[in-house]
This record gives C-alpha cells, sequence and structure tokens, in this order.
C-alpha cells in the first residue's frame, strides 16, 4: 500500500522522534509513505491568524502538488497540519476565495483535491484491530495507559470527521489491539496549552499540569499522544507544569507511533526514545518483566 505524504516542518526538528516512529510502523504494516516533493510549511498555529487566504495558499500548494501525482489520499502524522490541509481544502470549495487564493500562487491549482488523512486514521481504516493485534507480536501486557488527543485532532467535528470530538476513541482501539491496558482518560481532548508556551508560559503550565495530574492519579505508566505540539508541552515542560501544581510529575510522553512499534518488536531506538525528555524506561523496564513473566509462564504450561 502507498500513500501521498506530508511530513510537515517539526518532522525535522521537535518531533523527529515522531516521524521516526511513524515510517517505522508503517514499514512494519507494509504500508509505504510517499513524500510529495517540494512540500512546504503548512502555516502551523501562526498563518491563519495573520491572513486566512495566505494561510489557504500555503496549504493549497501542497495539496495541488499531491492532486498532480494522482494520489487519491494524502496522509499527515500532525494534527495541525490536518487541520490546516482540511481547512484550506474546505474553503477553496468558494469560487471568490479559490480565485483570490490562486492570485497567491504561481499557477492555478488542481480543481479537486485528495482526501486528506491523519496517518493514526489511515492506520484504524486500513488494519482493523484483529489484523493489528496479529501484527503485534511483542505484546504490550502489563501496560497501563492514558490515550491524549488534544484539542485540535477531533474539532471541529465537521472538518475533522475524527468521530465523536469529545469522545474519540480510535486511539484507544489501536493501543487496546497492542495488548495494553487503556485508561478511561477524561481529558484525552482537553487543551494542553497549545502554542501558549511562549507567550503565556503560565497559562500551558496550568493545563498541562491538570492532564498530567490526572494522568498520575490513574497510575498511567504514560501518556500517549499524537501532537508535536502536544508532547513537547507534556514532556519537554513537564517540570514547569508540576511546578505550578506544586507537585512532582515523572510520566513519560510517548506518540502512539512510538508505543505501537514496541508492539511491533521494534527497538526503542527504531522509535526514536532518545528523544524523550522524560525516561521512558520505568515503562520499558516494566513491560521486559511481564514479557519474561508471560514466557516463564507458557515454558511451564508446555
Amino acid at each position: 500500500m502507498k500513500f501521498a505524504y506530508y511530513p510537515g516542518c517539526s518532522s525535522t526538528g521537535t518531533s523527529a522522534d515522531y516521524e521516526k516512529s511513524t515510517r517505522a510502523v508503517c514499514r512494519a504494516l507494509g504500508v509505504q509513505l510517499e513524500d510529495i516533493p517540494g512540500w512546504n510549511c503548512c502555516g502551523s498555529t501562526p498563518a491563519h491568524a495573520v491572513d486566512t487566504e495566505l494561510s489557504a495558499a500555503l496549504c493549497a500548494r501542497n495539496l495541488d502538488i499531491a492532486a498532480r501525482l494522482g494520489a487519491e489520499k494524502l496522509l499527515t502524522p500532525c494534527p495541525s497540519c490536518l487541520s490546516n490541509l482540511r481547512h484550506a481544502a474546505h474553503r477553496m470549495e468558494d469560487p471568490a476565495f479559490r480565485s483570490r487564493v490562486n492570485e497567491l500562487l504561481d499557477e492555478p491549482c488542481a480543481e479537486t483535491f485528495p482526501q486528506t488523512y491523519s496517518v493514526m486514521q489511515a492506520l484504524g481504516d486500513v488494519f482493523d484491530t484483529d489484523l493489528i493485534a496479529q501484527r503485534a507480536g511483542q505484546k504490550l501486557k502489563g501496560l497501563k495507559l492514558a490515550p491524549y488527543y488534544g484539542c485540535l485532532m477531533s474539532r471541529p467535528a465537521e472538518i475533522m470527521r475524527f468521530g465523536d470530538p469529545e469522545n474519540p476513541t480510535l486511539m484507544e482501539n489501536l493501543l487496546a489491539a497492542c495488548g495494553a491496558e487503556v485508561l478511561d482518560f477524561p481529558l484525552k481532548t482537553d487543551c494542553c496549552g497549545a502554542s501558549h508556551g511562549i507567550p503565556e508560559r503560565s497559562v500551558t503550565a496550568r493545563l498541562s499540569g491538570r492532564i498530567l495530574q490526572m494522568a498520575q492519579t490513574m497510575n498511567a505508566d504514560a501518556l500517549v499522544v499524537a501532537c508535536p505540539l502536544c508532547q513537547m508541552n507534556l514532556d519537554l515542560r513537564q517540570r514547569q507544569a508540576a511546578k505550578a501544581a506544586g507537585t512532582e510529575f515523572n510520566i513519560p510522553v510517548l506518540y502512539f507511533t512510538q508505543v505501537m512499534g514496541l508492539a511491533f518488536g521494534l527497538s526503542p531506538r527504531e522509535l526514536g526514545f532518545e528523544k524523550l525528555c522524560v525516561s521512558p524506561q520505568p515503562l520499558l523496564d516494566k513491560l521486559a518483566a511481564a514479557r519474561r513473566t508471560d514466557a516463564s509462564d507458557r515454558k511451564v504450561n508446555s
């Protein structure tokens, strides 16, 4: 299976571990990701706040490249990229808006664009949970995981089309298929502070601290995320969040692809674990102990 792929800017920097684990998991599942050539930044958070048409033009150029390649689906790992690409495609349905955007491009873009999906959606669509379970030879038995989508992945519902905007369940299905105990995490679509981490650090510390506090209360071995900005706020800024909450946190924050990769028997280095700020070693030790126990039980029973 081959899909057109838009990695997004953070894939080469702040979320290089997300990119590495995404490609590794897709390879393990026989999914080929073909980068669209000459892709550009989608505008991320600030562009649409400055100029809606410029923001749409940045995204439309990427969608146009994918369309001219004949792609039917365009995948991206990042919810912000997904949101921007989908909003642009929606706005371009207005002929007057499309005309103004085309004036910003070298040439008018294609009349129709491929559908854009998150990598998580694509994996959920292509592989049912039974097939994921079959592929997950190294189960995640023994791990208690808190799924955290963030506020952007499922909202607005009519654009993102990611299930119930308040209670998406796709990540839970994928993690459960890999053998983990998936917690019913009540803050899974709450905001972590998003891009306020620079201009309003106290806001991000307070909001992220609330999420981390809940994960700690539920005895989660890790928070599992799908957004580079969420991962940064919850992992890199965990000490700031702990200070704001008046407590201490030591909760690994992993991308869902890193967790799935462990279930597929991929090594932590293949999945970019070395980039995590909060050490995942306690989680890896717990998983290894559970696997030793399981292997011992099988030996006794045989």
